[in-house]
């Protein structure tokens, strides 16, 4: 796991940039016949996969369905979900949880069930299907897998690396204008290296530290998205953000997600006066999907000027909360919240990006060799708002589909690639600027681009985007590049794809919500958005 020299360019057969499940699963599935070369921008343990409490949904009892799967899953997605999308990834759900099973995934067991494990129901679902590891799923499934890519020979990790741009035959003369590796920052020796690859995979998850209130860990900035678009990729349907429901809400609580497993174990939510008041917003009341449920949370916030609403589950044994839902507890007791005889606050929070790089059923972008797995795609699967544990699911299910693409592909030889150009640039004189934009960017998409929007709101939102673009690329073009300035350029980046897609939706459809346009169109419309093609150096 050392890193690369400077000067020097790296060759493998495929390179991830990106840990999480999409990107780990993919390089097991590769290793066996490929040299994998596996980008991590902290610690290979260390996305948002691992933050994963609720679970996996799948069809595994006799009681479910896939047409169930699907139906619910359509629903959901608010009219905007590919069928031949939902139906691929549903039918190929079992299979996806034996290979996790394979490999020694500790899930919750249930010897009573038709799957021998415990199942659970969630905002959206008709019946019990999520699988899960008690309330730390995603922690269970990353730690299984990382201990078994830590220890394949043909998997070279590089830890505290970060993608700078992709590298494409349109970028640096060619005619062919597929992709062909990408410039990395190794974080702390700070030197710029060059790998080159037949076969690129992003699997950077999302972009959720674009808000200020998320879910998210600190490393969903949007680079996947980012490195596509600049590399000529389309995206789709970057307005449809979902924002969790019920993010803990406290001074010492940094992005604690309280999973949507609660509500459906029998969850109610209540006002600050012990009022319920899903019933009012929804006949399906807590079971609502998340979009309706978060919508009516910051409904009842705004209308009674409260800070927070309150998750309750008090009314169920306190033994049943302690053994179903240990993570949970554990974190709450640690902050002085008893949740077997207290209600928890919550408030909704930036959860998963439902848009992303437009991708088919292999997982292939628009760009030749190029591929994009996980939340940073975008298949079709989620629609104008995700199915609750289909997240996961969706990782599985794509990096098998890139995997078996991959593995067909005819060799190929690449050609000699150029170093990064660091002649006509310096060291930055001072970083205030990186940190005091991106603060500006964070509060003004939250203020703006949240839950509910106005075309006033959008337009704002996009003229303050504007400056902060013409200073990154400023800041970008005159100094050497850090991880925090990768990370902002990709954040305004993102934005700027999240505002231009929200302009372009005239109705309010799923997770985007319109004063302007509060009606639904007959017909459901993906927003894509194309990036115009240009040479550019690379640098």
């Amino acid at each position: 796991m050392d890193a690369c020299q400077p000067g020097t360019v790296q060759q493998f057969d495929v390179l991830i940039i990106g840990s999480g499940l999409a990107g780990q699963s993919l390089a097991l599935r590769l290793a066996e016949h490929k040299r994998v070369a596996l980008i991590t921008k902290r610690q290979l343990e260390d996305s948002a996969s691992s933050w994963a409490q609720g679970g996996i949904a799948a069809v595994l009892d006799r009681t479910d369905s896939i047409e169930a799967h699907i139906q619910d899953t359509l629903t959901a997605g608010a009219g905007l979900c590919s069928e031949k999308a939902t139906r691929f990834v549903v039918e190929h759900g079992r299979k996806a949880i034996e290979w996790l099973i394979a490999r020694g995934v500790p899930f919750t067991p249930d010897p009573g069930s038709d799957s021998g494990f415990h199942l659970t129901r969630e905002g959206g679902h008709s019946h019990r299907r999520v699988i899960h590891a008690a309330d730390a799923t995603g922690a269970a499934v990353q730690t299984t897998l990382t201990d078994l890519v830590r220890s394949h020979p043909n998997i070279r990790i590089f830890q505290r690396h970060i993608g700078i741009d992709l590298i494409t035959g349109a970028k640096i003369g060619m005619a062919d204008r597929g992709c062909l590796g990408a410039y990395i920052l190794d974080i702390d020796k700070d030197n710029v290296i060059t790998i080159a690859a037949a076969h690129t995979v992003l699997a950077t998850g999302g972009a959720g530290k674009v808000y200020l209130y998320t879910t998210n860990p600190d490393t969903a900035t949007g680079d996947g998205i980012a490195m596509a678009w600049r590399a000529g990729c389309r995206v789709a349907n970057m307005e449809f953000v979902q924002f969790h429901p019920t993010c803990l809400y406290h001074p010492h609580a940094k992005s604690f997600l309280i999973s949507e497993a609660l509500r459906g174990e029998g969850g109610i939510l209540r006002l600050p006066d012990g009022s319920r008041f899903m019933p009012w917003h929804d006949p399906r009341a807590e079971l609502a999907p998340r979009d309706i449920v978060a919508r009516a949370i910051d409904f009842e916030m705004k209308k009674h000027g409260s800070d927070c609403v309150f998750l309750d589950m008090t009314h169920k044994p306190a033994q049943f909360l302690v053994d179903h839902f240990p993570n949970i507890h554990a974190n709450c007791m640690s902050l002085g919240i008893d949740m077997r005889i207290e209600p928890i606050p919550v408030v909704p929070a930036a959860h998963y990006s439902c848009g992303g790089v437009r991708t088919d059923l292999n997982a292939r972008t628009d760009v030749p060799g190029l591929y994009a797995v996980g939340e940073t795609a975008s298949t079709g699967l989620h629609g104008a708002n995700r199915l609750a544990s289909n997240s996961l699911l969706e990782c599985l299910v794509f990096s098998e589909a890139a995997s078996t693409d991959i593995l067909a592909s005819p060799k190929q030889t690449l050609p000699t690639l150029p170093q990064w150009d660091e002649s006509r640039v310096t060291d930055a004189d001072e970083s205030i600027v990186i940190s005091h934009n991106w603060d500006e960017l964070r509060r003004f998409m939250w203020d703006y681009v949240g839950i509910v929007r106005t075309i006033k709101r959008l337009e704002r939102a996009g003229h303050r985007i504007k400056l902060l673009t013409r200073e990154i690329d400023e800041y970008y073009s005159h100094f050497r590049v850090s991880n925090d300035l990768i990370e902002l350029r990709n954040l305004v980046q993102t934005a700027e794809l999240i505002v231009r897609s929200a302009h372009r939706r005239h109705e309010s459809r799923g997770l985007h919500f319109s004063r302007d346009y509060p009606n639904t169109q007959a017909k459901a419309r993906d927003t894509v958005l194309r990036p115009a093609l240009t040479r550019r150096s690379v640098r």
